[in-house]
């Protein structure tokens, strides 16, 4: 691993970020979103969106990092499912009508189409964060509880658990990087970070400048989450080691301050060159040899087109099919949502 391609001297880096879904990359700058996917003809198509104003709050060091991570979960799920309904919508000529399960009929009935859009993404949330404090917080302090029988000694049993919870998450990041869909998904999110290095180095965004570039890049969320890991382990082992039960509650209490010092971590990792960031970033940086895969041209194709949607001087908002540079060339909604249908319409309106 030749660290200079990864913290490029030279490099002027940048706020936009990026997140791999089905067959496509979503980039986020300061002004817009842009989420640009691979249709099954080989078509390009795009949803770009003016981002909301920030509170102040986003701004504060530490506190910030809290709200981040958790509009990042909110926006990763309707990413994921906005590239989802595009690929189950597309038919090769235009939208088709869903045949929708008695659940969402409900949700539908009770609070209208975008509450209960809303509702199932928030629930999914919901559903991930559970998921992960089970599986990644409460599960490893369980186990290591029975180790109590063969040391008391506190730092070794912190340890122990901070360990355990490492080897499950490579673990589990190493079993879904095997499943076919993700790998796919893991070679756009290697097309991500190559097209952001390839937009910090000042060149052209082109597939052929943008394969030079590692997939590995210091600010990958990969990255964020090997830093909550380390930072977690550091962190309770200050607090010893007291009854199951408010070992438990404490560590689920102190997830936001570790979330907050993981981002403020990670900002500084992706501004810096310095010997101690190469360091504290190496974990991360292995990782992402799981999490990111080599793209192809036409894989770098998709994610340059949506970082050209974002960087653009004058943003070309709505969505339908687009060019190699983000902008959309017939607008069209695949999606069979009312609300992407109600913006597409007011979009088509002001161009008119």
């Amino acid at each position: 691993m030749d660290l200079s391609k990864i913290f490029i001297k030279d490099a002027c880096p940048t706020k936009v970020g990026g997140q791999a879904v089905l067959e496509g990359v979503m980039m986020k700058g300061d002004e817009r979103t842009s989420v640009c996917v691979r249709l099954p003809n080989g078509d390009l198509y795009i949803k770009t969106e003016k981002n909301k104003k920030r509170n102040r709050i986003y701004s504060l060091p530490f506190i910030r990092g809290v709200f981040v991570f958790v509009a990042s979960l909110v926006q990763g799920m309707k990413t994921l499912m906005f590239s989802a309904d595009v690929m189950e919508g597309y038919d090769g000529e235009g939208a088709v009508e869903f045949e929708e399960d008695k659940v969402s009929l409900w949700l539908e009935k009770k609070f209208g189409a975008q509450g209960a859009w809303n509702v199932m993404i928030y629930f999914s949330v919901f559903l991930s964060i559970i998921f992960t404090v089970l599986v990644f917080i409460i599960a490893p302090t369980l186990v290591v509880n029975l180790a109590k029988h063969v040391t008391e000694n506190a730092v070794v049993l912190n340890l122990i658990e901070g360990v355990l919870r490492i080897v499950i998450f490579i673990a589990y990041i190493a079993l879904i990087a095997k499943m076919e869909d993700i790998k796919r998904v893991f070679q756009y999110h290697g097309a991500e970070h190559k097209t952001i290095h390839c937009y910090e180095n000042g060149l052209e965004m082109t597939p052929q400048n943008a394969k030079g570039f590692y997939t590995l890049h210091p600010r990958c969320g990969t990255s964020f989450l090997m830093f909550v890991m380390i930072i977690a382990l550091a962190l309770f082992s200050l607090l010893g080691w007291p009854s199951l039960l408010w070992r438990i509650v404490s560590r689920v209490l102190l997830l936001p301050v570790i979330a907050g010092l993981s981002y403020e971590l990670l900002r500084w990792a992706g501004s810096s060159d310095s010997a101690l960031v190469k360091v504290l970033s190496m974990p991360g940086l292995w990782l992402q040899k799981i999490t990111t895969n080599e793209p192809d041209e036409e894989q770098l194709e998709v994610a340059i087109c949506a970082m050209q949607a974002v960087v653009a001087e004058e943003g070309d908002y709505g969505m339908g099919i687009c060019d190699r540079n983000g902008r959309i060339l017939k607008h069209i909604d695949y999606t069979n949502r009312e609300e992407d249908r109600e913006k597409a319409e007011e979009d088509e309106d002001e161009r008119n």
